[in-house]
Protein backbone atom coordinates (compact mmCIF):
# COMPACT_ATOMS: atom_id res chain seq x y z
CA UNK A 1 0.00 0.00 0.00
CA UNK A 2 1.37 3.41 -0.98
CA UNK A 3 2.20 5.93 1.71
CA UNK A 4 1.23 9.59 1.54
CA UNK A 5 3.31 12.67 2.36
CA UNK A 6 3.23 16.47 2.24
CA UNK A 7 6.30 18.62 1.63
CA UNK A 8 5.82 22.28 2.50
CA UNK A 9 8.25 24.38 0.47
CA UNK A 10 8.93 22.06 -2.46
CA UNK A 11 9.48 24.47 -5.34
CA UNK A 12 13.29 24.27 -5.13
CA UNK A 13 16.27 23.04 -3.16
CA UNK A 14 16.02 20.24 -0.63
CA UNK A 15 12.22 20.30 -0.57
CA UNK A 16 12.00 19.66 -4.29
CA UNK A 17 14.66 16.95 -4.20
CA UNK A 18 13.07 15.25 -1.18
CA UNK A 19 9.71 15.12 -2.94
CA UNK A 20 11.38 13.30 -5.83
CA UNK A 21 13.02 10.79 -3.50
CA UNK A 22 9.70 10.13 -1.81
CA UNK A 23 7.92 9.55 -5.11
CA UNK A 24 10.69 7.24 -6.28
CA UNK A 25 10.22 5.32 -3.03
CA UNK A 26 6.52 4.78 -3.68
CA UNK A 27 4.96 7.73 -1.88
CA UNK A 28 2.12 9.88 -3.13
CA UNK A 29 3.27 13.43 -2.38
CA UNK A 30 1.49 16.75 -2.05
CA UNK A 31 3.95 19.52 -2.88
CA UNK A 32 3.32 23.11 -1.81
CA UNK A 33 4.87 26.50 -2.46
CA UNK A 34 4.08 29.96 -3.73
CA UNK A 35 5.34 29.45 -7.29
CA UNK A 36 2.68 27.38 -9.01
CA UNK A 37 4.59 27.07 -12.28
CA UNK A 38 7.45 25.30 -10.52
CA UNK A 39 5.09 22.91 -8.77
CA UNK A 40 3.38 22.08 -12.05
CA UNK A 41 6.75 21.42 -13.67
CA UNK A 42 7.58 18.91 -10.92
CA UNK A 43 4.19 17.24 -11.30
CA UNK A 44 4.80 16.63 -15.00
CA UNK A 45 7.65 14.30 -14.07
CA UNK A 46 5.17 11.89 -12.46
CA UNK A 47 1.61 13.14 -12.68
CA UNK A 48 0.12 10.09 -10.92
CA UNK A 49 2.17 10.52 -7.75
CA UNK A 50 2.19 14.29 -7.20
CA UNK A 51 -0.58 16.49 -5.85
CA UNK A 52 -0.02 20.23 -6.30
CA UNK A 53 -1.17 22.88 -3.82
CA UNK A 54 -0.15 26.49 -4.26
CA UNK A 55 0.36 27.84 -0.77
CA UNK A 56 1.89 30.84 0.98
CA UNK A 57 3.12 29.84 4.43
CA UNK A 58 2.41 33.34 5.78
CA UNK A 59 -1.31 33.07 4.93
CA UNK A 60 -2.54 31.40 8.11
CA UNK A 61 -6.12 31.11 6.89
CA UNK A 62 -4.93 29.35 3.74
CA UNK A 63 -2.86 26.96 5.88
CA UNK A 64 -5.89 26.13 8.00
CA UNK A 65 -8.01 25.57 4.88
CA UNK A 66 -5.32 23.31 3.44
CA UNK A 67 -5.47 21.08 6.51
CA UNK A 68 -9.27 21.17 6.60
CA UNK A 69 -9.34 19.82 3.04
CA UNK A 70 -6.71 17.11 3.38
CA UNK A 71 -9.31 14.37 3.56
CA UNK A 72 -10.33 15.19 -0.02
CA UNK A 73 -6.76 14.50 -1.18
CA UNK A 74 -5.51 11.60 0.96
CA UNK A 75 -7.32 9.16 3.21
CA UNK A 76 -4.36 9.32 5.58
CA UNK A 77 -0.94 10.95 5.75
CA UNK A 78 2.20 9.24 6.98
CA UNK A 79 4.73 12.05 6.70
CA UNK A 80 4.68 15.85 6.79
CA UNK A 81 7.84 17.84 6.09
CA UNK A 82 8.11 21.56 6.73
CA UNK A 83 10.88 23.00 4.56
CA UNK A 84 9.55 26.48 3.74
CA UNK A 85 11.63 29.43 4.88
CA UNK A 86 13.43 32.63 3.89
CA UNK A 87 16.57 34.54 4.89
CA UNK A 88 17.35 38.20 4.19
CA UNK A 89 20.45 40.16 5.23
CA UNK A 90 19.46 42.89 7.66
CA UNK A 91 22.51 44.91 8.63
CA UNK A 92 20.53 47.98 9.75
CA UNK A 93 17.79 46.06 11.56
CA UNK A 94 15.02 47.29 9.28
CA UNK A 95 11.63 45.77 10.04
CA UNK A 96 10.79 45.81 6.33
CA UNK A 97 13.58 43.26 5.85
CA UNK A 98 13.42 41.36 9.12
CA UNK A 99 9.64 41.20 9.51
CA UNK A 100 8.94 38.83 6.60
CA UNK A 101 11.56 36.39 7.91
CA UNK A 102 9.96 36.37 11.35
CA UNK A 103 6.47 35.97 9.94
CA UNK A 104 7.51 33.19 7.57
CA UNK A 105 9.93 31.23 9.74
CA UNK A 106 8.19 31.71 13.08
CA UNK A 107 4.49 32.48 12.67
CA UNK A 108 3.89 30.50 9.48
CA UNK A 109 6.02 27.58 10.61
CA UNK A 110 4.34 27.42 14.00
CA UNK A 111 0.89 27.13 12.46
CA UNK A 112 2.01 24.29 10.20
CA UNK A 113 3.60 22.45 13.13
CA UNK A 114 0.50 22.87 15.28
CA UNK A 115 -1.91 21.67 12.62
CA UNK A 116 0.35 18.80 11.57
CA UNK A 117 0.74 17.55 15.13
CA UNK A 118 -2.98 17.79 15.81
CA UNK A 119 -3.71 15.96 12.55
CA UNK A 120 -1.43 13.09 13.52
CA UNK A 121 -2.82 13.05 17.05
CA UNK A 122 -6.34 12.61 15.69
CA UNK A 123 -5.19 10.06 13.12
CA UNK A 124 -3.29 8.03 15.70
CA UNK A 125 0.13 8.11 14.04
CA UNK A 126 2.43 10.15 11.82
CA UNK A 127 5.90 11.53 11.31
CA UNK A 128 6.54 15.28 11.51
CA UNK A 129 9.81 16.64 10.10
CA UNK A 130 11.05 20.20 10.43
CA UNK A 131 14.07 21.64 8.62
CA UNK A 132 15.97 24.10 10.81
CA UNK A 133 19.66 24.98 10.34
CA UNK A 134 23.05 25.03 12.01
CA UNK A 135 22.19 28.73 12.21
CA UNK A 136 19.85 27.80 15.06
CA UNK A 137 22.81 27.22 17.37
CA UNK A 138 24.10 30.82 17.59
CA UNK A 139 23.22 34.37 16.65
CA UNK A 140 24.49 36.33 13.66
CA UNK A 141 24.97 40.07 13.16
CA UNK A 142 24.16 39.96 9.43
CA UNK A 143 20.99 37.84 9.35
CA UNK A 144 19.77 37.98 12.96
CA UNK A 145 16.13 37.18 12.24
CA UNK A 146 17.04 34.04 10.32
CA UNK A 147 19.27 32.65 13.06
CA UNK A 148 16.76 33.52 15.78
CA UNK A 149 13.84 32.06 13.84
CA UNK A 150 15.65 28.76 13.29
CA UNK A 151 16.49 28.62 17.01
CA UNK A 152 12.79 29.10 17.69
CA UNK A 153 11.87 26.26 15.36
CA UNK A 154 14.44 23.95 16.94
CA UNK A 155 13.01 24.64 20.38
CA UNK A 156 9.44 24.21 19.15
CA UNK A 157 10.23 20.87 17.54
CA UNK A 158 11.87 19.71 20.75
CA UNK A 159 8.72 20.74 22.59
CA UNK A 160 6.59 18.71 20.19
CA UNK A 161 8.91 15.73 20.66
CA UNK A 162 8.46 16.01 24.43
CA UNK A 163 4.72 16.27 23.90
CA UNK A 164 4.75 13.16 21.70
CA UNK A 165 6.19 11.13 24.57
CA UNK A 166 3.06 11.92 26.59
CA UNK A 167 0.60 11.47 23.72
CA UNK A 168 -0.50 7.96 24.61
CA UNK A 169 -3.25 7.54 22.04
CA UNK A 170 -1.03 8.31 19.05
CA UNK A 171 2.41 7.26 17.85
CA UNK A 172 3.98 10.49 16.59
CA UNK A 173 7.61 10.80 15.55
CA UNK A 174 9.28 14.21 15.43
CA UNK A 175 12.51 14.77 13.49
CA UNK A 176 14.61 17.91 13.25
CA UNK A 177 16.85 18.19 10.19
CA UNK A 178 19.79 20.54 10.83
CA UNK A 179 21.52 21.44 7.55
CA UNK A 180 24.84 23.19 7.31
CA UNK A 181 25.70 24.90 4.03
CA UNK A 182 23.78 23.39 1.13
CA UNK A 183 23.96 24.76 -2.41
CA UNK A 184 20.48 26.30 -2.52
CA UNK A 185 19.01 29.74 -3.23
CA UNK A 186 19.06 30.66 0.46
CA UNK A 187 22.88 30.63 0.66
CA UNK A 188 24.41 34.06 0.12
CA UNK A 189 27.93 34.11 -1.33
CA UNK A 190 30.74 31.58 -1.21
CA UNK A 191 31.28 29.49 1.89
CA UNK A 192 33.03 26.34 3.10
CA UNK A 193 31.80 22.75 3.29
CA UNK A 194 29.11 23.42 0.71
CA UNK A 195 27.17 20.22 0.01
CA UNK A 196 25.23 19.58 -3.16
CA UNK A 197 21.46 19.46 -2.86
CA UNK A 198 21.49 15.83 -3.98
CA UNK A 199 23.98 14.69 -1.32
CA UNK A 200 22.31 16.65 1.46
CA UNK A 201 18.84 15.42 0.59
CA UNK A 202 19.90 11.78 0.43
CA UNK A 203 21.25 12.08 3.96
CA UNK A 204 18.10 13.91 4.99
CA UNK A 205 15.89 11.14 3.66
CA UNK A 206 18.03 8.47 5.31
CA UNK A 207 17.49 10.23 8.65
CA UNK A 208 13.76 10.47 8.02
CA UNK A 209 13.48 6.77 7.23
CA UNK A 210 15.32 5.98 10.46
CA UNK A 211 12.99 8.38 12.31
CA UNK A 212 15.93 10.07 13.97
CA UNK A 213 15.18 12.73 16.55
CA UNK A 214 17.81 15.11 15.12
CA UNK A 215 20.18 14.83 12.16
CA UNK A 216 22.93 17.17 11.00
CA UNK A 217 23.20 17.45 7.21
CA UNK A 218 25.81 16.66 6.10
CA UNK A 219 27.09 14.43 8.88
CA UNK A 220 30.30 16.36 9.53
CA UNK A 221 28.31 19.37 10.75
CA UNK A 222 27.63 17.40 13.92
CA UNK A 223 31.15 18.25 15.06
CA UNK A 224 30.72 21.92 14.18
CA UNK A 225 27.46 21.93 16.06
CA UNK A 226 29.13 20.57 19.18
CA UNK A 227 31.82 23.27 19.01
CA UNK A 228 29.37 26.11 18.40
CA UNK A 229 27.38 25.17 21.48
CA UNK A 230 30.34 25.62 23.84
CA UNK A 231 32.65 28.22 22.26
CA UNK A 232 32.70 31.64 23.95
CA UNK A 233 30.98 34.63 22.31
CA UNK A 234 34.34 36.33 21.67
CA UNK A 235 35.79 33.25 20.01
CA UNK A 236 32.62 32.77 18.03
CA UNK A 237 32.92 36.33 16.71
CA UNK A 238 36.45 35.60 15.52
CA UNK A 239 35.27 32.47 13.73
CA UNK A 240 32.49 34.43 12.03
Amino acid sequence: MSKNAIVFGATSGMGKELAKLLVNDGYNVMITGRRLERLEAIKKENSDRYKVQQHDITDLKATEELFDNLSTVFESIDLMVHNAGIATPNYKLDWEKGGPTVYTNVVGATRVYQLAYNYFSAQGYGHLVGVTSVASLRGNRQVPEYHASKAYQASYLESLYMKSLRTKKAKINVTEIVPGFVDTDIIMGKTFWMASVEKATKQMYAAIKRKKRRAYITNRWRLVGAVLKVVSPKMYMKLM
